[in-house]
């Protein structure tokens, strides 16, 4: 089992920052090595090869949203939120054009998939609004690919008993409402009266055990706004570096004011190695930007799955040095891997359906192929009577679940609270300026994320 704190935390964080900074200015998931299961689990003819044993006229009109020839399926996304029209958008990108090379294929079953996406503009009342849009009004029979700011409907979403499939924790919702089923995995009760175990999550170390075993690093700074929701993240950062025998320096700068001239000098005097955040992307290049200019160089500079994307070659244009120790960890494949067969066929399809999205890839835009290719995996298991039942005894199914080789292994069976260590395993990548025939990408540094694991301790926080 695999509780990491890169997911809900991390997002809450950075996000609610960049909010802050609009306006005025966590996460736990159930991640297994391959070795976990002996078999892939094999889709009912719902793979997206096109394959379809049934005809329309023997599909019954099973559940909410079904029809012979059809099942609609909805997507929430904050496109339009106070962080940023990008910020969200990746996974619903990457969903519908799963689905429409799906549908291009054959459907499922015989079955077309017609996905319909809500922005709910990053606020609570227009998540409500979206949540109610399409269940009430357009009677989606699934979720898919949710990427919210403000999940405020997901109570909701879990009183009417709708599957939401593959999406993305940026609260902690996933870790508290059934029938929310989060891209990492989760192992906490979902019981939808707290939050984990009795308001309790979890995180585990296997991040800074990498960087430690695999860079030698030994000291560490953590740099954090003077904002609530940061300035947790940075607490909870530092607490895991510790657990792992780092010398931790922690800096704090003004949310509005920020001396990062001053956290670049600290850095210089401390010897710092490996660097943490719990900032925003602003925060983040104009730091680097401080680090440059003073000529401060550190082994690596560690950012989030969220920020693994191609928009790091103009984000941190005027900070080359730093952009070229830029770090991202994931549980995910990176999206540059096309040896892997549904990587090629994630790239092949967004060339075809979004090429404007092209030039803009990221890891979230792979993950909502991912969420999409769940969703499928668990429609196409019912054969022609889908219900959202029988989508859901799939997604809560012991056998831990892979995307095709996308994701970590990942499952949803509930577990006593953690104790002791667990073995987790991640994708580590860094962006170089010579990747991509000198126009820079992201390239991964480890042989196979499913076997780069680690038997790490699980370390309690309050969300």
């Amino acid at each position: 089992m695999q509780l990491t704190v890169h997911r809900s935390a991390a997002l809450v964080a950075l996000l609610a920052a960049s909010a802050t900074l609009t306006t005025a200015i966590a996460g736990c998931g159930t991640r297994l090595p391959s070795s976990a299961f002996s078999s892939r689990p094999t889709p009912g003819n719902g793979n997206g090869n096109g394959n379809s044993s049934q005809t329309p006229n023997q599909n019954p009109a099973s559940d909410t949203g079904v029809t012979p020839t059809q099942i609609r399926v909805g997507i929430l996304a904050s496109l339009t939120s106070p962080v940023g029209s990008a910020a969200f958008s990746g996974p619903s990108y990457g969903a519908q054009a799963f689905f429409r090379a799906l549908n291009d294929s054959g459907g499922i079953h015989g079955r077309t998939v017609a996905a319909t996406v809500c922005d709910d503009g990053g606020s609570g009342i227009g998540n409500q609004d979206c949540v109610h849009q399409l269940i009430d009004h357009d009677q989606v029979f699934a979720l898919n690919a949710t990427a919210a700011l403000d999940y405020a409907g997901a109570d909701y979403v879990s009183k009417k008993d709708v599957p939401d499939v593959g999406g993305q924790p940026i609260t902690t919702v996933y870790d508290q409402y059934p029938h929310l089923y989060a891209i990492g995995g989760s192992s906490s009760p979902r019981d939808g009266r707290t939050v984990g175990w009795n308001g309790t999550l979890y995180q585990s170390t296997e991040i800074f055990r990498f960087f430690k075993q695999r860079l030698g690093s030994v000291r560490a700074a953590v740099v954090a706004y003077n904002q609530a929701d940061s300035t947790r993240y940075a607490s909870q950062l530092a607490a895991g570096l510790h657990a792992e025998g780092y010398h931790v320096v922690s800096q704090t700068v003004d949310l509005a004011l920020p001396d990062f001239q001053a956290v670049a000098a600290a850095m210089r005097a401390d010897g710092t190695q490996l660097l943490f955040d719990a900032m925003d992307t602003r925060g983040n290049a104009a730091l680097c930007n401080a680090m440059d200019a003073a000529g401060v160089r550190v082994l690596a500079k560690v950012t989030n799955v969220e920020n693994w994307g191609e928009s790091v070659r103009d984000d941190y244009r005027s900070s080359p040095a730093c952009r070229n120790v830029l770090w991202a960890t994931s549980s995910s494949r990176n999206y540059e891997d096309t040896q892997y067969p549904a990587v090629a066929q994630f790239r092949a399809a967004m060339a075809r359906y979004f090429p404007d999205q092209v030039s803009q890839l990221s890891a979230w835009d792979l993950e909502g192929w991912a969420a999409a290719q769940w969703l499928t995996d668990a429609i196409g298991s019912c054969g022609a009577a889908v219900t959202r039942a029988c989508v859901e005894t799939f997604m809560n199914r012991p056998r831990p679940y892979d995307a095709h080789n996308l994701i970590l292994p990942a499952s949803f069976v509930p577990t006593p609270p953690p104790t002791g260590t667990t073995r987790a395993c991640l994708n580590a990548a860094r962006w170089q300026d010579s990747a991509q025939g000198g126009r820079g990408g992201w390239v991964t540094q480890v042989p196979d994320m499913d076997t780069n694991c680690f038997d790490v301790p699980q370390l309690p926080y309050t969300p």
